[in-house]
C-alpha cells in the first residue's frame, strides 16, 4: 500500500518502461488493473519452509535470474529483499539509507531518507532519487474490488476492523461488544482476521473471515465510516476515505498512520486529524484502549455521519 504512489511517480518519469513487482502471492490480488505494474514476480514464502524447500526455491531462482532489469529499487530494505535485488542480477540496484540487516551493502546507490518519516514519504524519496517528479495529489491505484454475495450495502453502516497481529493492537471482545451498543442501530459490519469468537448483537454483521482481500476492499468503498486499528485494511481505508478513525495503541501515527491529512487518529484517549500532528518530538507513550474510550470515538463517527443520506439512522445511542 505504501509503495503504490511511489511505484506510480516512478511510471510517470518513465512511461516506456517495463515495470516488475516482486510480491508475495497473497497481495498481489491488491494490484489487479495497476497501470503502473506491467508484470508480477511472485515470491511464494510459504513454500520456502520444510525439507521440500529447495525443491521450491531453487526453480524460483533460475526464474528470478532471468529477469535481469536495467534497476532494482528495494522499497522493503530488509535481507530478504536486497538479495532478491541482487540475484536477478540488476543492472543498477538502489535502496533507502535506513534499510535493515545489512541490505545496504548490496546496494549500488543509498537514497538519503528520514527514518522517522511516514513510510509512503520515505518510499517517495527513493523513487524521487531515482530521477522520478513527486506531483499533487498523489496516486492510490486500487482494485475495486469484488461485490460480496448476499450482502446489503443498505442501510448504511459502519465498518469495525478490531484486529492486529501486532502485540497489543487489537480490541478486546467487551469494546467490539460496547461499540456495537453505543452505534445502534446502526449497522456495524466487523471484519479482518481472528480465531476470536464474538458476540453479535442484533446491528452486528460479523464478516471476520469471511471476506477474501478484494472483498474487503470492496465493503470498506462501501462503508459510510470505518474505525480501524493500526493495520494493512486501515491504510486501504485511507487511501479511499477520510471517513476513517484509526486507533494507536503504541505505534506513532507520523510513521505508520493512515496516509490522509484528513482522517483522524486516536492515541491516549485524544482525538485528531493525521495533518494536526506535530512533525516532530517525541511522542508519549502509548496505552491501551479500553471500553471507557468509545464513547468519544462514537460520538465523532455521529458529527461525521451525512446526515443528509438519512437523518434518522444515527438515532440516540441504545448503549
Amino acid at each position: 500500500m505504501h509503495t503504490l504512489p511511489a511505484v506510480a511517480a516512478i511510471r510517470e518519469a518513465h512511461p516506456q518502461a517495463e515495470i516488475t513487482w516482486v510480491i508475495n502471492p497473497e497481495w498481489a490480488t491488491l494490484l489487479r488493473g495497476n497501470p503502473d505494474v506491467d508484470h508480477l514476480h511472485i515470491f511464494p514464502r510459504g513454500d520456502f519452509r520444510g525439507l521440500s524447500a529447495p525443491a521450491s526455491l531453487l526453480p524460483w531462482l533460475k526464474k528470478t535470474r532471468t529477469l535481469r532489469p536495467d534497476v532494482a529499487l528495494d522499497f522493503q530494505g530488509l535481507l530478504r529483499s536486497a538479495m532478491i535485488g541482487r540475484i536477478s542480477h540488476a543492472r543498477e540496484f538502489w535502496g533507502m539509507s535506513d534499510s535493515r540487516e545489512g541490505s545496504r551493502l548490496f546496494y549500488h546507490h543509498v537514497a538519503r531518507v528520514n527514518r522517522r518519516a511516514h513510510a509512503v514519504e520515505r518510499y517517495l524519496k527513493l523513487a524521487e532519487a531515482f530521477g522520478a517528479t513527486i506531483q499533487e495529489p498523489l496516486r492510490f491505484p486500487l482494485p475495486t474490488g469484488d461485490a460480496l454475495p448476499r450482502f446489503d450495502t443498505y442501510p448504511p453502516f459502519v465498518l469495525l476492523h478490531p484486529f492486529s497481529r501486532g502485540a497489543g493492537k487489537s480490541l478486546g471482545n467487551a469494546v467490539i461488544r460496547n461499540f456495537c451498543d453505543a452505534l445502534a442501530p446502526v449497522r456495524v459490519v466487523v471484519v479482518g482476521k481472528s480465531s476470536r469468537r464474538i458476540a453479535e448483537p442484533d446491528n452486528c454483521v460479523n464478516l471476520a473471515n469471511q471476506t477474501s482481500l478484494l472483498q474487503l476492499i470492496w465493503v470498506i468503498r462501501a462503508a459510510r465510516f470505518i474505525i480501524s486499528v493500526d493495520s494493512g485494511p486501515m491504510h486501504i481505508a485511507a487511501a479511499v476515505t477520510s471517513r476513517l478513525i484509526s486507533i494507536h495503541t503504541w505505534s506513532d501515527p507520523r510513521r505508520v498512520g493512515p496516509y490522509n491529512p484528513d482522517a483522524w487518529i486516536w492515541r491516549r484517549g485524544e482525538l485528531a486529524r493525521m495533518q494536526d500532528l506535530p512533525d516532530a518530538g517525541k511522542m508519549k507513550r502509548g496505552r491501551a484502549f479500553v471500553n471507557g474510550d468509545v464513547a468519544q470515538v462514537v460520538d465523532l463517527v455521529r458529527a461525521s455521519w451525512d446526515d443528509a443520506a438519512d437523518p434518522n439512522l444515527m438515532g440516540t445511542s441504545g448503549g
